[in-house]
């Protein structure tokens, strides 16, 4: 009667036994797991101390190629400065009198020419002597005004700095990120202009105040662009936290630093009923605007499966693994579409058959919490993923946004922000009219010289013609 009591028992202890053995790899994969995780913590802790920590690109490569250019004919053409259109100086450079070596004579058998392209750290200080008088019928006091004068002060800002000199400092300070501090270092030791800190803050205000209405029409020219680009990054003021939005056209470029980041903030500047299309990172406040084409940008989402391939196990990398490849995909099949090898009847085939392998992929349940917060992303993104290419020519990214507010967030890590709202207002006005020159391709130097030295109020020549008054 004790033998099935005992197969019985056998059986209990060889199952026990597989359970045992199958919780061992559990465990084994979980403290493997762990330490994976834990050494990755500790690099991105390591990291985050480090000054150029977000400029690193990690380990080096063992085997790294070599530098600068390929030896031999694998060099490339090879390419020199242009010889220039004009000369404004011309020096004669003779023979010595007798060779260096041997001391013999020396028969000169012509001459070759060297060009120098310098620049020449000189401060130009000009006098102007102002006539002044008073009119014979009204008794008003009247003066001259010569093309080169920026102000009518005569007493009190008697002593000026030119146009020239502002506009250095504007582009120094608002566009390349330098600090007070270092733009008046640059013009002391580059051209000799001895100038305070607070000397260039309440100039540039002015500058500020003088290129207000180019601003404001640069608002307007965004509402009627068929195209916009938005991103958000932080911001101080007064050393409080603040939002500084961009918002980006073919020909515009516009800075906004506002208390929040919402919907409102968005809508006072395009308007609620704008109806273009709007690239952004999938910002939930972006799609307040009901009547705009959304695209998110495919770049972050790409970015971030990638992320989570490094950081997630084999069975849970695989959904974002799915993600990233459906995208590129969808990029590749642009590129080939441009480049004219896809029909567009193909191409309206193979966006049907990605749209439902997307709805399969996030038809399912998860049971990672980094994959259910993925698929919850994608199904409110899903109606916006592919809206190039329902309208080929429109970006899939905001490439170009990112890389406009990249100059700003360069200048809150130099010097932290604005102290004043006031600081603030000129930031964005001075920042906005600096890349909108620099995106259409003209002077910033020639634009503001010509603001400072208008005797009535203007408008800069970047803001878009066809734009009602």
């Amino acid at each position: 009667m004790q033998a099935p009591h005992r197969h019985r028992s056998s059986e209990r202890e060889k199952e026990l036994e597989r359970r045992i053995k199958s919780l061992e790899k559990q465990l084994e994969r979980a403290l493997a797991e762990n330490e994976r995780l834990r050494k990755q913590l500790e690099e991105a802790l390591r990291a985050n101390k480090r000054s150029a920590a977000p400029f690193s690109k990690g380990e080096p490569q063992s085997n790294p190629k070599p530098p600068g250019r390929k030896p031999g004919a694998g060099y490339g053409q090879r390419a020199t400065r242009p010889v220039p259109r004009r000369v404004d100086e011309q020096i004669h450079v003779p023979l010595p009198p007798w060779c260096p070596q041997c001391q013999g004579p020396i028969v000169l058998q012509g001459t070759r020419p060297q060009y120098q392209e310098d620049i020449v750290r000189m401060t130009v200080i000009r006098r102007l002597d102002v006539e002044v008088g008073t009119c014979a019928c009204c008794g008003r006091q009247v003066q001259g005004r010569h093309p080169l004068q920026t102000s009518d002060s005569l007493r009190i800002g008697e002593v000026q700095v030119g146009p020239e000199a502002l506009s250095m400092a504007a582009v120094l300070n608002k566009e390349l990120g330098l600090s007070y501090e270092r733009t008046a270092r640059v013009l002391q030791l580059g051209y000799r202009l001895t100038w305070s800190r607070s000397g260039i803050c309440r100039a540039l205000e002015r500058l500020g105040n003088l290129a207000a209405p180019t601003y404001q029409h640069l608002h307007r020219a965004l509402r009627q662009s068929a195209v916009v680009g938005l991103d958000d990054t932080g911001w101080r003021v007064a050393a409080r936290p603040q939002n500084l939005r961009v918002l980006l056209s073919e020909q515009v470029t516009v800075y906004v630093i506002e208390p929040h980041r919402g919907y409102a903030e968005a809508a006072a500047i395009l308007g609620e009923e704008y109806d273009g299309f709007l690239l952004h990172d999938g910002a939930r406040c972006f799609y307040g605007f009901a009547q705009a084409l959304h695209q998110s940008c495919l770049q972050h989402l790409i970015r971030r499966c990638r992320e989570m391939i490094h950081l997630a196990s084999p069975a849970a990398g695989q959904f974002p693994m799915a993600v990233k490849t459906l995208l590129q995909q969808g990029l590749r099949l642009r590129d080939r579409y441009q480049e004219g090898a896809v029909s567009a009847h193909a191409l309206a085939v193979a966006i049907g058959r990605w749209e439902a392998r997307l709805d399969r992929l996030l038809d399912r349940h998860f049971r990672c919490p980094e994959n259910q917060r993925l698929a919850r992303h994608l199904r409110h993104e899903q109606p916006h993923l592919f809206t190039f290419l329902y309208y080929p020519g429109l970006p899939a990214t905001n490439y170009f946004t990112e890389r406009a507010i990249r100059l700003m967030a360069m200048a809150r890590k130099t010097w932290g922000g604005n102290r004043t709202a006031n600081g603030a207002r000129t930031q964005q006005i001075l920042g906005s009219v600096l890349r909108t020159c620099w995106r259409q391709g003209k002077n910033a130097f020639d634009q503001l010289v010509t603001l400072l030295r208008s005797a009535v109020p203007i408008l800069l020549e970047i803001v878009p013609a066809g734009l009602p008054p």
